[in-house]
């Protein structure tokens, strides 16, 4: 009894803090799973099988293989044709288009190539598009094994309780149906997206250029030793000197005669910088600065979530500085510096050469404009790619080659071919999804140990009055839907796969159809931009609000969830356990 009361104080405290705590995901479950083990609720072995656990292993190989395939090409060719004067026709064609490249490649990488198409194009205003750009990559990622990290978390799950994952293609009859109804569904209801105006990057809103004179006091001391460093309000964010760009200043940097010192920050305090002898403003020149500039946008659990750019050395952390940000549509103004980031917002850097090879940066931000940072496939790279891809897909399909056997394959093909180096597969290892993962699955082995979740199946199951499966169904997507609105999507489906399964044992039926309701209502987020990664990605690059997901969602997620809910049943009966 003692030990069923500390792991449901665990869940408690666990689902406490991803709703209202802003502490990572990763942490949370990560401390979880080691009350639990120093506890003795599991034991080494079970700990360390959960975290070798075969599925999770696909999906971390899966995912480093996905660093490759965002480097393909087809999508970029094809995005300029998507859009054109006929609205619907070119909503149909984007939601297909996304869709389907959703179901074999990472959707924010779909929707980041697609998105700055869709913010270029002369025919409609971005935000009539880049919500139903976001909505058809989630539908999309229903469909596949790999479509969506939730798919390959379900998978290892049921994998671990039942000793066989779930097939590739499983997902597909209920989630093309579900897709199908929701971009048809999109098109009717496209008239309540809102009309909001583009607001364009302009350099000179954000940035102040001043030259230092020959004869300067400042010539020939540093940054520090002249306290350009110690401005209130504005921020040296980086030097042009003779052509060349010194981003970001290191506080021991001299100062030379000809130097063009860029600063950003509150550009109505620019007379602070009249107290400078030999330093001359004028007009910001463009060219230079432009190609410097990355718009970012700040991922959940970030480092630097929480806290001010000041306090946080962003400029050390990331080889950037922050010339402008982004929050609900509209522009930040200020003092930057002082501005607490939040997880969503739009950030607009000015980037040194090490930026892109940081290790952190992936982990904070979804870098909106790729094209700058990461290269591209050559066609003959997208053939043996796209190739290799549909070859393991098809071996593993037909249960020739195991998938975790194929993608390994595949993973090393893109090594030795370049595609990939080993240093940034060092940058994208999902270290946190990994402890995400490892860590529910040993909570989960803990609630077994101790018999809590088949108490709590068979009170569930009585406090259901007699009724069938089918409702006990209903309970766990609803339940997995609200919890992903509330939290992640990932989280979701890890706290609430436990109950489904064993809801499934309590009634002695096949878990399969359960199991798939947690896959499909943990990626039902339309309503909020918190839930999913693509929804906080287009919120500022669109200017929406939190009203303008409601309204636009709520349809989409009623049918979305009355299809899912009616071939649940029929495609996975309620059949005997075996």
């Amino acid at each position: 009894m003692l030990e069923q009361l500390l792991i449901a104080g665990v869940f408690l405290c666990l689902f406490s803090g991803l709703i209202f705590s802003s502490v990572s995901p990763a942490w949370l479950f990560t401390l979880a799973m080691s009350v639990c083990y120093l506890a003795g609720l599991v034991s080494t072995q079970e700990l360390l099988g959960k975290a070798s656990n075969t599925g999770l292993v696909t999906l971390i190989l899966l995912l480093l293989v996905s660093v490759g395939l965002e480097k393909l090409s087809w999508l970029e060719r094809l995005s300029a044709g998507l859009v054109n004067a006929w609205y619907r026709r070119s909503l149909l064609r984007l939601g297909i288009v996304t869709a389907v490249f959703s179901a074999f490649v990472n959707n924010t990488a779909v929707v980041a190539t697609l998105a700055n198409s869709v913010r270029t194009s002369r025919y409609h205003l971005p935000s009539k598009l880049l919500m139903p750009l976001s909505f058809a990559a989630i539908l999309g990622g229903t469909m596949t094994l790999i479509g969506t990290s939730t798919n390959l978390i379900v998978s290892s799950f049921y994998e671990d309780a039942t000793g066989a994952g779930l097939s590739f293609f499983a997902f597909l009859p209920v989630g093309g149906a579900a897709t199908l109804v929701g971009l048809l569904v999109m098109i009717v209801f496209s008239r309540w997206l809102p009309e909001n105006p583009t607001e364009e990057v302009n350099v000179n809103e954000y940035l102040v250029e001043a030259e230092v004179s020959e004869g300067s006091p400042l010539v020939g001391r540093s940054i520090a030793d002249n306290g350009l460093r110690d401005l209130e309000a504005l921020f040296l964010v980086e030097i042009v000197r003779d052509e060349h760009l010194v981003s970001p200043v290191a506080p021991q940097e001299v100062i030379e005669a000809g130097d063009k010192l860029i600063f950003s920050g509150d550009i109505s305090q620019v007379s602070l910088l009249e107290r400078f002898s030999g330093l001359r403003l004028f007009a910001t020149q463009e060219g230079l600065l432009r190609g410097n500039l990355t718009e970012v946008i700040l991922l959940p659990g970030a480092t630097v979530e929480g806290r001010t750019i000041k306090e946080s050395g962003f400029r050390s952390l990331f080889d950037a500085a922050v010339v402008g940000m982004r929050r609900g549509g509209k522009r930040l103004s200020g003092k930057l510096g002082g501005i607490t980031l939040q997880a969503g917002d739009s950030l607009m850097l000015a980037v040194g050469a090490d930026f892109a090879t940081r290790r952190n940066v992936d982990k904070n931000f979804l870098v909106v404009d790729q094209s700058g940072i990461r290269s591209r496939t050559s066609t003959a790279h997208d053939i043996v790619l796209s190739v290799g891809l549909l070859l393991v897909v098809a071996l593993g399909a037909l249960d020739i080659v195991p998938l975790i056997k194929g993608v390994a394959i595949l993973l090393v093909a893109m090594l030795g071919l370049g595609i990939v180096r080993s240093g940034e597969l060092a940058r994208r290892f999902p270290f946190s999804l990994w402890l995400i993962i490892a860590s529910a699955l040993t909570l989960s082995q803990a609630l077994s140990n101790t018999g809590l979740v088949n108490e709590l199946a068979e009170l569930l199951h009585r406090g259901l009055d007699g009724q069938g499966p089918y409702v006990a169904l209903v309970g766990v997507y609803l339940g997995t839907l609200l919890m992903t609105e509330l939290m992640t999507n990932n989280a979701a489906a890890a706290l609430v796969f436990p109950i489904a399964y064993g809801l499934a044992q309590s009634y002695g039926v096949d878990p399969m159809p359960f199991a798939m309701a947690v896959a499909f209502g943990a990626s039902a987020s339309f309503l909020t931009p918190y839930g999913y990664t693509t929804n906080l990605m287009v919120q500022n690059l669109g200017g929406y609000t939190l009203a303008h997901y409601f309204r636009y969602g709520f349809p989409l997620s009623v049918a979305y969830s009355l299809t899912v809910l009616f071939l649940l049943p029929r495609v996975f009966p309620f059949l005997p356990a075996h």
